[in-house]
């Protein structure tokens, strides 16, 4: 009998618990239905930026008004135009909708509390099965104090699910100053999940040029272990879902998420790196290893090594610096990779 791969997340029953993530991958209606022609259990469209729409509608006015005096005899040459916003995004988010039969979770990412507020029901009118909050917040003000910016985004997610009501997920950054302390004041306003982690952007230097550039920052093996340890910490301490994303790579990366806890993994870089044929092969080694485990359902290891269920107390706690020190001498000794 084939092992069960379904698992629940954000309310949503899923066939396997493989999200695509957002990004480029699921930025067209074409790219959603091969995620689903792949295998995934579900897809989050990539994120309605506000900031994008901003700077977009600023270029049109820009161009428009450069162009618009040209000459006295025509200055009444282009008509009235109005920046279709949001429009385009939430058409195309609709189709996609439609098209596919697997849960399709919108994104967004807003600046204002109001903006938060509107653009979240414009994409729950789309159909979409959930909506994921994309959160973080860029260091750039000596002045604010991380409770103020903890205060704001809580402020968002209770304006949000005031007004929607699609299941919410929350998208955050592992950059709090006590990150379970704030996913638990989260948790107590109802969300269905959290994603852990947001990956940040990162600029790099180029120091023959003496500029900054703007590689694609794609994630890399062994990122997997900081989304891991978070899911094990937050397995039955919040009600919400966690989904794990970060450098999971293959169907064993997945299998790690599970048994610390997780709901659902998102993947991205592994599908820019092998494209969409990478979700089967993770799916055939994840059925490959319940075989040989003689497991026939997902739920009877989920959380197994989670902080509730380990008998190591020490996994999860500062102990593994230390024991880092006492084994410095053997990393030393051992073969340079």
């Amino acid at each position: 009998m084939e092992p069960n791969l379904k698992t629940r997340y954000m309310g949503l029953e899923l066939a396997n618990p493989i999200i695509v993530g957002a990004s480029k991958l699921t930025a067209s209606v074409e790219g959603i239905q091969k995620a689903e022609a792949a295998g995934a259990g579900a897809v989050v469209c990539a994120s309605l930026f506000e900031e994008q729409i901003q700077l977009e509608q600023w270029k049109m006015e820009n161009d428009i008004e450069s162009l618009s005096n040209v000459d006295a005899e025509i200055g009444g040459f282009f008509p009235s135009l109005e920046h279709s916003g949001p429009k385009e995004y939430l058409h195309w988010v609709k189709k996609a909708k439609a098209s596919v039969k697997i849960p399709v979770i919108g994104s967004l990412n807003a600046v204002d509390e109001g903006s938060w507020v509107d653009y979240a029901q414009m994409i729950e009118d789309t159909g979409v099965d959930g909506l994921e909050l994309n959160f973080f917040h860029t260091p750039g003000d000596f002045e604010k104090s991380g409770a103020e910016v903890e205060s704001d985004q809580l402020r968002v997610i209770e304006a949000v699910k005031a007004k929607i009501r699609i299941p919410l997920a929350v998208k955050l950054s592992c950059c709090y100053s006590n990150p379970l302390h704030f996913i638990s004041r989260v948790d107590q306003l109802g969300v269905k999940a959290f994603v852990l982690f947001n990956r940040l952007f990162e600029s790099d230097i180029d120091t023959d040029e003496i500029r900054h550039t703007t590689p694609l920052n794609l994630s890399n093996k062994g990122d997997h272990k900081l989304a891991c340890r978070y899911a094990g910490l937050l397995f039955k301490q919040v009600k919400a879902d966690v989904c794990a994303n970060n450098g999971f790579m293959s169907g064993r990366d997945i299998i790690r998420a599970i048994v610390s806890g997780a709901s659902a993994v998102q993947v991205v870089s592994t599908l820019y790196r092998h494209r969409h044929d990478q979700i089967e092969l993770m799916l055939a080694e994840i059925r490959q290893w319940m075989s040989q485990q003689n497991l026939s359902d997902l739920n009877a290891i989920r959380g197994k090594l989670a902080a509730v269920n380990v008998n190591d107390r020490f996994i999860y706690k500062r102990a593994q610096y230390v024991d880092l020190i006492l084994r410095s001498q053997e990393l030393l000794e051992s073969p340079a990779p």
